[in-house]
């Protein structure tokens, strides 16, 4: 008997339907694997999946929360699809998320209301890109110049950043901390004048800088040097060593734009929605959500934009859930197949799979066994 042994081979330039297929199939596969869990525990996955589209777009307030919870997402997958486009493992976006946001609330609390409005808030949303990206350089610096691994000092800081904004609330009286507030510890609301204009229910114009950042970010990575240096690093940090790039200098600089993009999303959420560094409110996850967006859209910056859409409304049907007598945990589980799925995908878009052609006289004499 004759075993055909299976052949991977590199694909090289993948087709334009093939990249496109194979994220939607990866979503797809997730809620075919999700409802297969759903129905093993009783209930109907179709009666369930209709809920959830019901929650997340049936109604102009469905709408309206889809788009604020995919606001930061946005921010926080072009954080991770600009550092793993250049082989640069930032896994602290939520770190940076967090201290974007303190920051942000705190020159907000200080300035108070003494700053027009149309200078506050876009002081505050500075100083929440510069936060995170203040955060990203103490796991960049060892980087580029210690060769330390960003993974674990980016992973480690999340942890930090999120004890510190528990200290500063419910730890300390700290100006963070609503001193009017005695019952449970809250976060001190931040003043009118730095709070983002509302258009749409509760929806702000957030939502229409991520956008803008989005479209920045894939003009900067396709269609200048920069960007061009940036792709050459990544594929091959020799070759552009060799070509005179400052291989450092392009890592560091990727790194710290990273972290400010996180930093920003921190600011929107504090300046927008959230109107507090209030803990309950900040630490959902949005950093590592961040990483399946980047994932599923394939790190195409404009590609960000409806797959944070997508998390998004997953994110806000989740609750609604619990009416319906299912755990809003099911959210998290669909959210962790679509990366299993995406990241399984990419080996096929790099890669494809054959079998070898195996001679005449090998054929006749597998036939004859």
């Amino acid at each position: 008997m004759t075993v055909r042994r299976i052949i991977v081979e590199p694909r090289g330039l993948a087709s334009l339907r093939l990249t496109l297929t194979v994220p939607l199939l990866s979503v797809l596969a997730a809620l075919v694997i999700g409802g297969v869990f759903l129905w093993i525990t009783g209930d109907n996955p179709f009666t369930v999946y209709g809920h959830m589209v019901d929650a997340a777009f049936g109604s102009s307030r469905g709408v309206s929360e889809t788009l604020i919870s995919a606001t930061p997402l946005i921010l926080t997958g072009l954080a991770a699809a600009l550092a793993f486009k250049m082989l640069v493992w930032n896994i602290g976006a939520e770190g940076q998320f967090l201290l974007g946001a303190i920051v942000a609330a705190g020159i907000a609390i200080a300035m108070g209301d003494t700053i027009p409005a149309v200078l506050a808030a876009p002081v505050v949303i500075v100083a929440g890109a510069v936060g995170g990206a203040l955060w990203a350089a103490i796991s960049a610096f060892p980087r580029v110049y210690l060769g330390t691994n960003e993974i674990i000092t980016t992973l480690m800081l999340n942890f930090i950043a999120l004890n510190l904004m528990n200290y500063l609330i419910f730890g300390s009286s700290s100006p963070w901390r609503d001193p009017l507030v005695s019952t449970f510890p809250t976060g001190r609301p931040i003043p009118d004048a730095a709070s983002l204009p509302r258009f749409f229910n509760r929806l702000d114009v957030g939502i229409f800088i991520a956008i803008a950042v989005a479209v920045f970010a894939w003009y900067l990575v396709n269609r200048t040097r920069w960007g061009f240096e940036v792709r050459v690093v990544g594929d091959s940090p020799e070759t552009a060593r060799y070509a005179g790039i400052q291989v450092p200098r392009k890592i560091l600089g990727v790194f710290l734009l990273s972290g400010a993009f996180a930093g920003l999303a921190g600011a929107l959420f504090v300046a927008g929605p959230v109107g507090a560094l209030d803990p309950r409110s900040l630490d959902l996850g949005l950093g590592f959500t961040g990483i399946i967006v980047a994932a599923l859209a394939r790190l195409n910056a404009l590609a960000v934009i409806p797959v944070a859409i997508l998390m998004g409304a997953l994110n806000n049907a989740g609750p609604s859930l619990q009416s319906i007598g299912v755990p809003p945990e099911i959210v998290t589980m669909l959210q962790g197949a679509i990366l299993i799925f995406a990241v399984g995908g990419e080996f096929f878009i790099a890669n494809r799979l054959r079998r070898p052609e195996l001679p005449p006289d090998v054929l006749t004499t597998g036939a004859a066994a």
